[in-house]
């Protein structure tokens, strides 16, 4: 954001406009008096303002600069008359609105609130629909609102209306490899997916056009023939239209029914198909109807898979279905054409009873080309081919557009009916369900699958509660609830519903965000900014920051967590070259309470207000861990309008009890020192190599943030030489 004083030698009407590559005009403003009437949301000339000699005034613009330092700003003026130019306001007139030079990179106190300086717009500035509602003018179905975002909300349940509700079993699932020896980088094969339900709506279908993995086709493939396997044309059991029936085989009825199929084709001479490897004899009077309803079969076969642009069909024409049998128009198309010296500008009069070639629109003839047909008699039979039932919970690093996998509804439905009958059982039927909101399941065919299911219930009739928790579908059990699997003899008994053993997460744990840091003053105060409003909206005083500082010479971090709001905070500073495997150990190093959460994070980073919940919910002591899959915005790009992808190869992000950390061994400093990349693989093998779970899920509004490069990981700015 750039605001500069404007000095004028004269007074009298100017105008002025800014030039870039990348520019937002804000407006012009007069000294602390009139209201900025020019939004953000439109780009236009400013409009004639009258300015006085020797007043300041300044203006604002939204510039997107580039990672290189290379792009540039100008403003130009002119007087208000007739016939004069603008000129480039040169530095004998412009100036920044404050002299910042003494001022650290995150002071920003001093800059004027406008429209501009606020990602959320005032209501009465932000797009409107047809019926008055504010509408989001992104694509991303993410975007939509969900009640996930806001469950954290809802009081909690009393826990001891849980108690008991079901029986206890052991929590011992197959995929667990500890002890299992995993080669270097290989626990990212060990690593699989949830299955959630209802749509979270993470599928980031407005990037299909750049990745179409989920289909799980060859993208060659899809640009080339589309979706055409899942959607065939019917065979017709007889040759003729079974609602144009042609018993006596008459030219005049041929003639008429020609002319109803092919109401909109150009002339006879026009279309022709080529006939079959052996040369046919001219065809009948009573075979008219016939070879033309071949004519409009094949044709409109070409129409419909427009992906094979070709007039040449090679197949006899007793078959219906030439489309494999087609050549590429590039080929030798005479053979569409048995008129050896055709005229292309003969034009033939229409025949009686069919329609002339006339077209609004001059379209310049193509020799040799059979111009499509379309049979508006054709029938097609499509297979309801649903991509997400082939997908598996095997964590796939190529597709990076996909969302979470969706879990089947009557799945859902039958396991909260039995969970519901047992709680209502348990409690004296006080209980109604009024919402399902979330249900997560982790699959394990060989002994059972573990639910985590959140649930908007209704109390007494009166008050409104969310439950959320760990519930096990165990498939083999013995007689007291333990599970069994020796025994394959006897008859398999019926899956059991029960209460995992020491999977339960705790709801108040304090969670300790570490961040290391160095030379990134404004993305640090946009960090703190977010974790004030983070605590400003959910009230939630259970969560620290923790900044591992490697000395930032661009702002006092330490002082700007002093003025912050944030419940609690640790600054630690620490000499040298920047490592992030260090400042994250030295960070969780500083943590007394064992059994309390650290979440392993990034600067750039945007947050849900369900964060928080999330971590807690799927971090369980000596049991599971969390690398929740962030997206990666473009450049350009913003939490309102997110295009990129997730990032589907980072485990950067990462939470886990600090008990566990510690069991694990912490990060490892000594291989992973100025160099960026593979710590946190390296670390996710040691993790499952200590028994613990790693659940992988999408987050909604989960964004990392595009940002330059520019004073990270030690590099030193190149200085020209004075000569």
């Amino acid at each position: 954001m750039v605001r500069h004083p404007k000095c004028n030698e004269g007074s009298g009407n100017v105008m002025m406009f800014p030039k870039s590559i990348n520019v937002v005009w804000s407006g012009v403003k007069a000294p602390q008096s009139q209201t900025i009437k020019q939004t953000l949301l439109n780009f236009r000339l400013l409009e004639r303002k009258t300015l006085i000699s020797s007043r300041r005034y300044y203006f604002e613009i939204l510039h997107k600069q580039d990672d290189k330092g290379s792009d540039h700003v100008e403003v130009g003026w002119r007087p208000f008359l007739p016939g004069l130019k603008y000129e480039v306001i040169d530095s004998a007139y412009i100036s920044l609105y404050t002299d910042e030079s003494s001022l650290k990179m995150n002071s920003v106190d001093h800059i004027p609130q406008t429209l501009a300086s606020h990602i959320h717009l005032p209501a009465e500035f932000r797009p409107q629909g047809l019926e008055g509602d504010i509408i989001t003018p992104h694509g991303a179905d993410m975007l939509r609102p969900d009640p996930r975002d806001t469950f954290y909300s809802t009081p909690m349940i009393d826990h001891t209306r849980l108690q008991n509700v079901l029986p206890a079993c052991l929590y011992s699932p197959t995929y667990v490899v500890k002890d299992f020896p995993i080669a270097r980088y290989q626990g990212l094969q060990f690593v699989y997916l949830s299955f959630v339900y209802p749509n979270d709506f993470t599928r980031l279908t407005h990037m299909e056009r750049e990745n179409k993995c989920f289909y799980r086709e060859s993208p060659i493939y899809l640009e080339k023939f589309g979706f055409y396997k899942y959607m065939k044309m019917d065979e017709e059991e007889d040759d003729r239209p079974f609602f144009f029936p042609n018993p006596d085989g008459k030219k005049g009825e041929s003639r008429d029914l020609r002319t109803t199929v092919t109401a909109d084709l150009p002339s006879k001479k026009d279309i022709q198909i080529p006939l079959s490897y052996h040369q046919e004899p001219p065809p009948t009077p009573a075979s008219e109807t016939r070879l033309s309803y071949t004519e409009n079969t094949i044709h409109s076969q070409l129409r419909v898979t427009s992906y094979l642009r070709t007039s040449e069909i090679t197949e006899s024409q007793h078959q219906l279905n030439p489309v494999s049998h087609l050549t590429d128009i590039d080929q030798d198309t005479n053979h569409s054409n048995p008129d050896p010296n055709p005229d292309p500008e003969q034009e033939l009069e229409p025949e009686e009873g069919e329609m002339s070639d006339y077209s609004y629109e001059e379209v310049e003839v193509r020799p040799g080309w059979a111009e499509e047909s379309i049979n508006w008699q054709r029938t097609f039979s499509v297979n309801p081919m649903d991509f997400e039932l082939l997908r598996s919970d095997w964590n796939d690093l190529r597709c990076n557009v996909s969302g979470n996998l969706q879990l089947a509804e009557s799945e859902v439905v039958d396991v909260l009916a039995q969970y519901m009958e047992k709680l209502n059982e348990h409690n004296g039927g006080i209980y109604t369900l009024l919402r399902i909101i979330n249900v997560e399941k982790r699959r394990d065919s060989a002994r059972g699958n573990r639910y985590l299911v959140e649930l908007e219930l209704m109390e007494r009739g009166r008050s409104v509660v969310r439950l959320s928790e760990y519930i096990y579908l165990l498939l083999h059990h013995g007689r007291q609830g333990e599970e069994s699997v020796e025994n394959t003899d006897s008859a398999p008994a019926s899956p059991l519903l029960c209460q995992p053993v020491m999977l339960q997460w705790r709801r108040d744990v304090m969670v300790h965000f570490v961040v290391p840091v160095k030379n990134q003053a404004r993305w640090v105060q946009q960090f703190i900014s977010d974790m004030e409003n983070l605590h400003q909206q959910t009230k939630d005083d259970n969560f620290s920051i923790i900044i591992v500082d490697f000395e930032s010479e661009d702002m006092d971090v330490e002082q700007a967590l002093r003025d912050s709001s944030v419940p609690k905070y640790e600054y630690l500073r620490r000499e040298g070259n920047f490592e992030r495997s260090a400042g994250l150990q030295i960070g969780v190093d500083t943590i007394k309470d064992s059994h309390s959460i650290v979440f392993l994070c990034d600067l750039h980073i945007h947050f849900p207000l369900n964060i928080l919940e999330s971590i807690r919910k799927h971090c369980v002591e000596g049991r599971l861990a969390f690398a929740p899959i962030v997206m990666r915005l473009s450049c350009g790009s913003s939490p309102l309008e997110p295009d990129g992808y997730w990032e589907v190869n980072g485990f950067g992000l990462f939470g886990i009890y600090k008990s566990d950390f510690d069991k694990i061994g912490g990060m490892n400093t000594e291989e992973f020192k100025d160099r960026w990349g593979g710590e946190d693989w390296e670390l996710l093998d040691r993790v499952l190599q200590n028994g613990l779970e790693v659940e992988r899920l999408r987050l909604r509004n989960f964004f990392h943030y595009y940002h330059s490069k520019r004073g990270m990981w030690n590099s030193q700015n190149k200085k020209t030489s004075k000569g």
